[in-house]
């Protein structure tokens, strides 16, 4: 008798990423994709109209996250299957193998996502491993809100969300910290470049010019520029060319590593 096909929805709010997982699991066999979503809020609707015994999810979506999404498919009493989709740090990516289904870490292949379903299909079958209190487990050991990030601006101290800083750029003797739309003006804080770099994590904000740091999250695409540079068009429209001497910046960015 033949295995029993594995129901998934797909949620990223990169279109062209769900079409390469979409593909990928097409190409595979063994699975069904019966929805997709781009963004949180649809995620949920569909999983709710669907049931899926899996969901491939997207950690860093704007609006309500991946984990947002887990963490309300953790309230059901037989949620889903979770299977994270990220490029998170190794540290995140421990806490996902403690109590995740399985994660997919930027950029994967079709042999990482071939034992991903392997991995769903055994867990399918042991009906006792999947539970909300596992998925709780998970959102507790990876969904912790970062600590505020500090900014003097003026003659006072300003405390910013890291997930909120889209990019600082230094002009002259201050830095001016971009943030996403919505969230307010750029903050002039008179402090180095080397100094933020310090106080920003690693995993999540690269040095890609002398005068320029970049939150990888909020970071749409790459385009060649002129010798060997590139050009990163962030979210919210900026474009940010990288520096010559930034190609290891570059790299991680492409195999989402951090330092």
């Amino acid at each position: 008798m033949s295995a029993a096909v594995v129901r998934a929805v797909v949620v990223d709010d990169e279109e062209p990423a769900r079409e390469l997982l979409r593909a990928l699991l097409g190409e595979r066999g063994g699975v069904d994709v019966v929805g997709e979503a781009g963004d949180g809020a649809e995620a949920v609707r569909t999983i709710d109209a669907t049931r899926p015994d899996v969901v491939f999810l997207d950690v860093q979506m704007p609006g309500m996250s991946g984990l947002e999404v887990a963490a309300a498919l953790g309230r059901a009493a037989s949620p889903p299957l979770v299977v994270f989709v990220t490029a998170y740090d190794r540290y995140a990516i421990q806490a996902f193998e403690v109590s995740a289904c399985d994660y997919l870490l930027k950029p994967f292949d079709a042999a990482r996502l071939d034992a991903t379903v392997r991995r769903v299909a055994a867990r399918l079958r042991d009906a006792g491993a999947t539970s909300a209190a596992q998925l709780r487990e998970l959102l507790r050991l990876v969904a912790a809100d970062p600590a505020p990030l500090a900014l003097k601006v003026d003659d006072r101290h300003v405390f910013v969300d890291p997930r909120d800083v889209e990019w600082i750029e230094m002009d002259g003797k201050e830095a001016r910290v971009h943030l996403v739309a919505g969230r307010g003006a750029p903050l002039v804080v008179r402090e180095s470049m080397r100094s933020l770099e310090a106080r920003l994590d690693a995993a999540t904000f690269l040095r890609v010019h002398r005068s320029a740091i970049v939150n990888r999250h909020h970071v749409r695409e790459m385009q060649p520029w002129f010798k060997g540079e590139q050009v990163l068009v962030l979210r919210g429209g900026a474009r940010v060319i990288t520096g010559p001497t930034y190609s290891d910046a570059v790299t991680r960015l492409l195999v989402g590593k951090g330092r």
